[in-house]
């Protein structure tokens, strides 16, 4: 069986879950830097390729913004 190459990997997905987060939520790419860790650069460079997201960077977020993952990923 083939692998599809147009395949979403599990780090864009909860990458684009963190995104749509940030919209709903009128988070500034600031601030949302600021809950991960990384720059606003990184930010730009997540949406490229988020193979490079930690799990201890999304559980800074998650612990600042009162969520747990399962509620990031229902949304």
């Amino acid at each position: 069986m083939a692998k599809s190459k147009n395949k979403i990997t599990l780090h864009k997905k909860v990458w684009c879950k963190v995104r749509y987060y940030q919209q709903l939520h009128n988070l500034s790419n600031h601030d949302l830097a600021a809950y991960l860790g990384v720059s606003e650069r990184t930010l730009l460079e997540y949406d490229k390729d988020a193979k490079n997201i930690t799990l201890g960077k999304l559980e800074n977020f998650l612990l600042s913004e009162g969520l747990e993952l399962d509620e990031l990923l229902a949304s």
